[in-house]
């Protein structure tokens, strides 16, 4: 084929022509990498390339990463995971081979993708997230994502949305907020994880974890020094109480002095955040994670002693007296499942006195049955969104929708085994969800987190606005 016969049949001659007079017009200032950008600009960008790959997460636990290429580039994505995977979320797809990384390995879900999802998605525009989405629920052809696996299809989902942001050279938050439909963009307020217990932490207290909510700093830059400043100050008390053995921490980093009972984890946190000087600044929030201490009706506080006596046993009204009374001495404002997953009835009795905000987790598993389940019978009032429970970004997003249609509070959460990647971050400013749970203001898969958050926060300059006292509803 000579040069000319090439020109003519890609019409070569026309396109860069086009590009020249573009580059005129403008009055570019550097003609050959406007007539390059204006060259690519005109390509339609599809999938090109799929790839993925098992690594470790926070926890030293095999997960899905993927590498997804467009004539842009490479998007890179990673799937959480959670200590536990409910009956009702998505289903995580582990070989089960017990003498490879002790049954938890990938493999399948990485084969899954390199060999079915890939040969599905090629060629598709990485712009169209629920196009994208709906071709592998549809690959997958289960409820559940059990065939194809929950952690390869969100990785890949996660990835398509990174790649699409790209395309449309735009943020990803912004590109996150053009799916949903939104217009503003709101920085979450951060609960940060200050001490950990429950089945992240190998301490005695029953509780998973207790938080600090910094909803009076006026900029999410402010409130990560409050956070940090205020975790510092818990920090030295511990030692102080406990010696420094007091100050080993949980898989979401925060600490886990060998304390058995509510009041003793509270009394500390409170102590902190006054000594760090933010006592009408800082709010609480505790993760009671119920289940886990939940046997037939009622709730062993005492589950992870060693010598337990057998007497600290007690029944829901119990719990809910408890989190009343704990709710008049300390400053919390929201507690997320304090009763047993298919515990409806207590946790609506709860909600309905109006203490605080009620926040289902392993009660709503970011189901969007139960979620309206929930919402039609009044049951708590808050949603606890982890992607990995549903799978994919647009149902991600769907989900939140149906939150904020109720008027519901909504808690982008972080899971115990995290990765390096900060694409919550994107998600919580891209949806306003208003709040956002990525663990303790320490440890690195924790701190990409939030420190996306403050990048985005600069991005954004005059037009950043942080939740601070409007975090519940956005």
């Amino acid at each position: 084929m000579s040069v000319q016969e090439y020109l003519d049949k890609h019409l070569l001659s026309r396109k860069i022509e086009d590009a020249v007079n573009a580059a005129v017009r403008a009055k570019a200032p550097d003609p050959v990498l406007f007539i390059s950008n204006h060259t690519r600009k005109a390509v339609r960008c599809v999938i090109t390339k799929i790839k993925a790959r098992q690594i470790l997460d926070s926890r030293g636990v095999p997960t899905v990463e993927v590498d997804l290429y467009t004539n842009k580039g490479m998007f890179r994505a990673a799937a959480p995971s959670g200590t536990s995977s409910g009956m009702y979320e998505a289903l995580e797809l582990r070989d089960g081979d017990n003498g490879k990384y002790l049954g938890k390995g990938v493999s399948r879900a990485v084969k899954n993708i390199n060999e079915k999802v890939s040969e599905a998605l090629v060629g598709m525009d990485p712009t169209l997230q629920s196009q994208i989405d709906q071709a592998m629920i549809d690959l997958d052809k289960t409820e559940n994502k059990g065939e194809l696996g929950a952690n390869a299809i969100l990785a890949v989902s996660i990835a398509a949305c990174k790649a699409g942001a790209a395309e449309k050279e735009v943020p990803l938050y912004k590109h996150i907020a053009d799916l949903s439909g939104k217009t503003s963009l709101v920085l979450p307020v951060p609960a940060f994880t200050v001490i950990s217990g429950g089945k992240h932490a190998g301490n005695n207290l029953s509780i998973q974890e207790i938080m600090i909510l910094p909803v009076g700093a006026n900029s999410f830059e402010e409130a990560v020094q409050m956070g940090s400043e205020t975790y510092h100050h818990l920090k030295a008390i511990i030692i102080e109480k406990y010696g420094r053995n007091g100050c080993n921490v949980g898989e979401d980093g925060g600490f886990a002095p060998n304390i058995s009972s509510f009041t003793e984890g509270l009394d500390l946190v409170k102590q902190a955040i006054d000594r760090a000087g933010y006592s009408e600044r800082i709010k609480i929030a505790m993760d009671v994670a119920a289940t886990d201490f939940c046997i037939g009706t009622k709730y062993d506080l005492d589950y992870k002693s060693p010598n337990k006596s057998g007497q600290n046993f007690k029944t829901a009204e119990d719990m809910a007296e408890l989190y009343t009374e704990l709710c008049k001495v300390y400053p919390i404002v929201s507690i997320e499942d304090p009763f047993d997953k298919d515990d409806w009835e207590h946790t609506k009795l709860f909600t309905s006195l109006g203490i605080c905000q009620v926040a289902g987790d392993d009660l709503l598993m970011s189901n969007p049955k139960r979620t309206e389940k929930a919402i039609d019978e009044f049951t708590c009032n808050a949603l606890v969104l982890k992607v990995n429970q549903i799978g994919t970004v647009t149902e991600a997003i769907e989900a939140v929708k149906l939150a904020k249609d109720a008027d519901w509070g909504v808690v982008t959460s972080h899971r115990c085994g995290e990765t390096e990647d900060s694409f919550i971050a994107d998600l919580a400013v891209g949806l306003s969800t208003g709040q956002i749970k990525a663990g303790a203001p320490s440890r690195g898969e924790r701190l990409a987190k939030y420190n996306q958050l403050l990048r985005i926060e600069e991005e954004l300059g005059d037009q950043a606005v942080y939740a601070g006292e409007n975090w519940r509803v956005q």
